[in-house]
């Protein structure tokens, strides 16, 4: 019996950085391609889990469809887990769009479960949630 490839930290970053960066294109054909058709997705902007990526895929054309676009994406305080057949990686993550409604900004914590395969690092699940205000900062 084998024991499943574990990738390197820099793999890691680099299929992250592939996500982020096709995001931050507007760019739904090279963002989808980074995951597994059984990927799913826990957004705190919507009432349900997304159980799979074609309705996340779904989800993303009505987004397109009304006028809504990525300005900027930008990734900082990265940490990479790895483990024998994939990996675990997480960051905060401030966003910028344009909607129908004008500009909006958000900052988010937001987690991306990798899975190794022979043809390299495909992502399975992610998970994104609000940042928290800084302590001691009031609304």
């Amino acid at each position: 019996m084998s024991t499943p490839n574990e990738p390197t930290s820099e793999s890691v970053l680099a299929a992250a950085s592939a996500i982020v960066d096709a995001f931050a294109a507007t760019d739904g054909e090279r963002y989808f391609a980074t995951f597994a058709p059984e990927a799913t997705f826990v957004f705190h902007t919507e009432p349900e889990r997304l159980g799979d990526r074609a309705a996340y895929e779904r989800l993303w054309a009505e987004w397109v469809a009304s006028g809504w676009r990525v300005v900027s994406c930008t990734s900082r305080d990265q940490l990479v887990q790895t483990f024998p057949g994939g990996a675990v990686f997480s960051h905060s993550v401030a966003t910028e769009v344009q909607t129908p409604d004008g500009h909006d900004a958000y900052r988010e914590r937001e987690t991306i479960v990798f899975r190794s395969d022979d043809s390299g690092l495909v992502a399975v699940h992610e998970h994104l949630s609000p940042m928290p205000e800084p302590a001691g900062s009031t609304p």
